[in-house]
């Protein structure tokens, strides 16, 4: 008798266990019909939102430091366009997986995407598309009317970016168009409009700079993306991909150092450089381009280099703004 009772009891147990499972991500504590849009965003996956933002980062503190503004003036831009990267980085996620929908059923690692899952339709991804560019604008309104159309003239850049990967080899740089915007922007957001004597080198070391990290990133699919017809950098590259991301890696920290110089950047700017460009080769001596994990670790590695850079023109700029 006692058995058999605690028997049933154990049974219970583990039925109840079964039926309740813990959440694997904070997503997951949202209710059912809303985190099929929030996993859209890919917001759970921060290393994307900050590759959008540091360029934003590195232009906004470069302009503050050239016009000795206060530091205030640099973190109302940083706080305003930090908000607009993280909605226009989802909406970029939104259009990618409208787009690729039937792409991403064939691929292992794309196949559990909301929209290839089914978890919600082409339809209610466009409407909620649609709702993410509104957001976005109303982060852009608050700037000059110059930032503004500049912010707005990028849109179709992030809308065909998906397209290419199904015509070129070179989808990457096509999205180090599109991610570095803000090397513009940020600028412009500062001062009322671009000085492209140091802006087009920065926005040119950045698209090198998403080259690198996004042939590790598309190293992971490569194996899929051959079987459906995906092109990338990656495939590209193949055997070479070390030693030509070697070259897009001291290409972009030039072009850095470069637009430092002709900004007239102190020493501490070129401090974050050098630690950015350290931390680059150790990511490309580090990675397996043949293993899932490693071309991952690599990719959010690459962040680092972008954020080293940033801590380099925010030292400069707080250093002259104690002087004042």
């Amino acid at each position: 008798m006692v058995a058999r009772m605690l028997s049933h009891w154990q049974k219970s147990l583990r039925t109840s266990s079964s039926c309740v499972s813990p959440p694997t991500t904070w997503v997951d504590r949202f209710p059912a019909s809303v985190r099929p849009y929030i996993y859209l965003t890919r917001i759970d996956k921060l290393i994307g939102i900050l590759l959008l933002f540091y360029p934003y980062a590195w232009s906004i503190t470069m302009a503050s430091y050239a016009h000795e503004a206060p530091l205030t003036t640099s973190l109302t831009y940083l706080g305003l366009l930090g908000l607009f990267s993280l909605v226009m980085r989802g909406a970029g996620c939104t259009i990618n997986d409208i787009w690729d929908n039937a792409l991403d059923k064939a691929v292992e690692r794309t196949r559990t995407r909301p929209l290839a899952r089914g978890d919600i339709t082409r339809r209610q991804a466009l409407g909620f598309f649609a709702g993410q560019l509104a957001v976005g604008l109303c982060f852009l309104l608050p700037l000059n009317t110059y930032s503004i159309l500049l912010g707005a003239s990028s849109l179709p850049i992030i809308v065909i970016y998906p397209l290419m990967k199904r015509v070129t080899y070179w989808p990457q740089a096509v999205l180090g168009l599109a991610f570095n915007w803000g090397a513009l922007l940020g600028w412009s957001a500062v001062t009322g409009c671009v000085d492209w004597r140091v802006c087009l080198p920065l926005y040119a070391g950045g698209i090198c700079w998403t080259l690198v990290y996004d042939t590790i990133y598309a190293h992971q699919d490569k194996t899929d993306d051959v079987k459906v017809g995906i092109r990338s950098t990656a495939l590209l590259f193949g055997d070479h991909t070390r030693p030509i991301l070697s070259a897009f890696s001291a290409s972009s920290v030039a072009l850095t150092a470069y637009a430092g110089v002709l900004n007239a950047q102190g020493p501490p700017f070129y401090v974050g450089v050098c630690l950015g460009a350290l931390q680059l080769a150790l990511v490309l001596w580090s990675t397996d381009f043949d293993s899932r994990e490693s071309c991952w670790r690599g990719f959010v590695g690459c962040g680092w280099s972008g954020f080293w850079i940033w801590m380099g023109a925010l030292v400069s700029h707080a250093s002259i703004v104690r002087k004042i």
